[in-house]
């Protein structure tokens, strides 16, 4: 029975992860690429010059490999605690990144790990809770784990663009994992224990990491308008709000069509 809880899990995870590649190309990565054009502007990221091969290289071609560090420091701000700003450091180092694959494919192919990480990760509170996830409850459980792994995570730290200013790349990690731990509890208190002495701890835990603040950073100036940073914050929540509702129904619908087969 667990081995089927498993495959259905990984079966979700994996096409919730393929549609969020669709969600992210759609809408996240032209705002990212877009942010580069100013960062490269402002002279903080140029391209390093190809080494002699005796093959000519096209310019485009070259640029275009070294934009899978914004498209994979994408998938890091949202389903990590590395930040966009902190990932896209290492964009321009030699040897690229993921192996020379396009910026579609390492995309997709950190999604799919990701959105299987997490379909495991849901599936085995479901079981130690003893919380089945349904196809009618699927999109609930969807909603709490984007509560508990963006939203609230995101009061302190937005998603960031590349070009922005950050804190403390171990700073940020250690207050990211806090807060999803603590909001994960919390949320559990608040929504799945009875009494009130419950319900009042999980909102304590909740607002824990809110009260003592996220690390920010000294200097907040940036070449990046505030109104793309903006509209990025709001299109990575929403793309991952869809990851998640996507991931909880289709980890309901494979349990029901996969976990409990006969």
């Amino acid at each position: 029975m667990i081995v089927k809880y498993l495959l259905a899990a990984l079966v979700a995870g994996l096409f919730s992860g393929a549609l969020m590649t669709v969600a992210q190309e759609a809408r996240v990565i032209p705002l990212i690429l877009h942010a580069e054009e100013y960062e490269v502007e402002g002279g903080e990221a140029e391209p390093a010059a190809p080494a002699a091969t005796g093959t000519e290289v096209q310019p485009e071609a070259e640029h275009s490999s070294l934009r899978i560090g914004a498209a994979l420091s994408e998938v890091a701000e949202y389903l990590s605690p590395i930040s966009v700003a902190h990932a896209h450091e290492g964009e321009h180092e030699e040897g690229g990144i993921m192996f020379g694959m396009s910026r579609f494919s390492g995309t997709l192919l950190a999604n799919l790990v990701t959105g299987a990480g997490f379909a495991l990760l849901l599936a085995g509170v479901s079981l130690v809770t003893g919380n089945a996830i349904t196809v009618a409850n699927g999109a609930l459980w969807g909603a709490a784990g984007w509560l508990a792994v963006h939203l609230l995570p995101s009061i302190g730290l937005p998603p960031e663009l590349p070009g922005f200013p950050a804190a403390e790349l171990g700073d940020r990690q250690v207050w990211w994992v806090a807060t999803v731990v603590l909001s994960a509890v919390g949320l559990y208190l608040v929504i799945l224990k009875d009494g009130i002495a419950a319900k009042v701890a999980g909102i304590a835990l909740i607002a824990a990491p809110q009260v003592y603040g996220a690390p920010q950073p000294a200097d907040i100036a940036s070449n990046v308008p505030a109104v793309l940073g903006a509209e990025f914050a709001v299109a990575a929540l929403a793309t991952t709000l869809f990851f998640w509702i996507v991931l909880g129904l289709s980890l309901g619908y494979a349990n029901e069509k996969i976990a409990k087969a006969d």
